[in-house]
């Protein structure tokens, strides 16, 4: 990781706080990302969980679809959790929101059921050392299928895969933001070039 990159975090709603609070204890800049020019100054971006459908809607209302998807083809990092995952997916099982259309993936929203149906469990994650890694699942996506250049780094005891990697772009459908565990965040501070902050 580059000591000077500076990591966005897309912040129309969710948890950008709590993510931002992660990356900092890492040392990393980190700043909210609410405008294109905000993005434009950024290296890399993580899109965090939330409500997808109203992720989706602010998205657009503040013209940053098209600048995200230029952000994400043109190599740089990005990562969604949870909402996140599912504003990057090609495809939805549901007719809403419309997907950014950033990895190959197939994502069902509240794949694992609703609000009461949340739960954790502990995951061996590719790349990430230190043992299991603590994974909050709340109203989580679920991945229902992935595409060519897609790597699942990690997968439930059921089979179901959790994470997952094409290149630049990495998702996940729990939050790594609310367990204060940053090892998920140093991951992706690992996928930016040295030396490429803006």
């Amino acid at each position: 990781m580059s000591t000077t990159a500076k990591v966005g975090v897309l912040a129309l709603q969710g948890d950008f706080r709590e993510h931002c609070a992660a990356l900092r204890r890492l040392g990393a800049s980190a700043s909210e990302v609410r405008t294109q020019a905000q993005l434009d100054g950024a290296d890399a971006l993580i899109i965090p969980g939330g409500e997808s459908t109203s992720m989706a809607k602010l998205m657009d209302a503040y013209g940053l679809r098209a600048p995200l998807q230029a952000f994400a083809r043109g190599g740089k990092p990005v990562w969604g959790t949870c909402a996140g995952l599912i504003l990057m997916a090609s495809r939805l099982e549901e007719d809403r929101p419309q997907p950014l259309g950033l990895m190959n993936l197939a994502v069902r929203r509240n794949g694992f059921g609703r609000q009461a149906d949340s739960f954790e469990a502990g995951l061996s994650v590719c790349g990430v050392p230190g043992g299991p890694v603590r994974a909050v699942f709340i109203r989580a996506p679920l991945i229902t299928e992935t595409g060519p250049g897609v790597e699942t780094l990690a997968s439930l005891e059921s089979g179901e895969p959790v994470a997952a990697r094409q290149g630049t772009l990495l998702a996940s459908a729990f939050h790594p933001e609310l367990t204060g565990d940053s090892r998920m965040h140093r991951l992706f501070l690992d996928m930016i070039p040295s030396g490429g902050a803006s």
